[in-house]
């Protein structure tokens, strides 16, 4: 008898059976003991649905709504504040329920968004070209570092020890696959040679520092590397555009772009470069062209992954389109604007130099990195950092994330325009009550 959720007839399963070599299916589990198969589930009776509603509801009037806390935490996930046009744009069901617009006669909204997201990409990064984005901000980088191997030909990338541990844990997984080498140098020890095929930093890096990338250019062009640049893209509202200081290839995490943390995803990574690699670029780009009748029309053109194109030519397996993300970040780029985005990126600025400073008056507590930050910094704290870190969650503050295996007792502090002086203030307290 087939059973009506496995389309295997009698006959399928006999050829399987003889196959194996068995007399019945339940030989194959006879290595189970007898009391682990299938054995009874005790399930509450049966419900409705207005029953199991009234359940659930009476259920979840049981959990507990403590106060939210304040927090300081950000290491690649930040909290800004999202207008609330951003998510009635996304929620629309056209938007929300589409799939990569493989057919651009019925998917010119879906297209256009991801054309001004291009747009937009490149306005705050100073590139000439840019894709309609990858997975996330890491993966972005990795993409980019394959990217400058196939240009130049090399065999090794070099890292920036100053770049996000996690990203560059990503780059090794990439890398293996490829049988590239990865160097990481400290950014006072640069040792570049004309086997490196990029230069890869982060700016602010993952201290909250802002890189000496004059320097680290020209260490890149002396060596024949390209300089790629994972960015903040808040930050660029603020700073110097990476194509000023001569970056080839420019990526970064667009969750900062009215996108809220929400546990690790799901995110947008921005990608551009330089329009000599456009041919080079992985994942998807959206041209504006014009229709048979003279009227605006958008399309995928340049496609690199080996759906569209020969196995060996191409450069990218990105398959997950991320428009919807992407299209959050375009909705609140342009209902900022420019002088409301460089606003935030001003805030963030001030109020986290404002946080470092009450930090470095308070006893027992110092900054021990020297330069110029954006909105994180690292506190070196008078007493191991989770101990710190409990004391300050019995007070609902989450203060950082604890950076102790890399800066002695280092607690990596973020501050947004989300963050108002009270909170500060009250992290000041907090942290001078906890100090031994």
């Amino acid at each position: 008898m087939t059973h009506p959720y496995i389309p295997n007839t009698d006959e399928d399963r006999k050829t399987i059976l003889d196959r194996l070599g068995i007399e019945s299916a339940d030989e194959l589990f006879e290595e189970i003991p007898a009391a682990y198969r299938d054995p009874a589930i005790a399930l509450p009776p049966q419900l409705s649905e207005q029953e199991l509603l009234a359940e659930l509801s009476r259920l979840a009037w049981e959990n507990v709504f403590p106060e939210k806390p304040i927090s300081f935490l950000g290491a690649g996930a930040y909290r800004h504040y999202s207008p609330s046009v951003v998510s009635h744009i996304i929620n629309r069901g056209e938007f929300k329920t589409a799939y990569t617009p493989y057919q651009p006669e019925i998917s010119q909204g879906t297209l256009q968004t991801a054309f001004e997201f291009q747009s937009m990409v490149c306005e705050l990064t100073g590139m000439d070209v840019a894709n309609t984005g990858v997975y996330d901000g890491a993966s972005a980088l990795a993409e980019a570092c394959l990217m400058a191997a196939g240009v130049t030909g090399r065999s090794r990338i070099a890292l920036l020890s100053t770049l996000h541990p996690s990203a560059q844990s990503v780059v090794r997984t990439y890398a293996l696959g490829r049988d590239l080498a990865v160097d990481v140098f400290e950014p006072g020890a640069l040792a570049l040679t004309r086997e490196h095929a990029c230069l890869a930093i982060q700016n602010p890096n993952f201290f909250g520092y802002i890189e000496s990338v004059d320097h680290l250019s020209k260490a890149a062009s002396a060596a024949g590397a390209l300089l790629v640049v994972s960015a903040d893209p808040i930050s660029l509202a603020l700073l110097r555009a990476p194509s000023e200081y001569g970056a080839s290839i420019v990526v970064g995490e667009g969750q900062s772009l009215g996108i809220s943390p929400s546990f690790g995803g799901p995110y947008v990574g921005l990608f551009a470069c330089r329009q000599e690699l456009i041919r080079r670029m992985p994942g998807r780009i959206v041209g504006r062209t014009a229709d048979s009748d003279g009227r605006i029309a958008y399309v995928l053109t340049l496609q690199t992954r080996e759906q569209h194109i020969r196995r060996e030519h191409a450069t990218s397996n990105i398959c997950t389109s991320q428009q919807l993300v992407a299209l959050a970040a375009t909705v609140y780029v342009t209902v900022m604007g420019k002088q409301g985005l460089r606003r935030v990126s001003e805030l963030c600025y001030h109020k986290a130099h404002y946080a470092a400073q009450r930090i470095a008056d308070t006893p027992g507590y110092s900054l021990p990195l020297a330069g110029t930050f954006f909105h994180e910094f690292v506190v070196r704290c008078p007493m191991p950092v989770d101990r710190l870190g409990e004391h300050l969650r019995e007070q609902g503050i989450t203060a950082g994330l604890d950076v102790s295996d890399v800066i002695d007792r280092g607690l990596l502090v973020c501050v947004t325009e989300m963050n108002s002086r009270e909170e500060i203030d009250r992290l000041v307290d907090a942290l001078a009550e906890a100090a031994p």
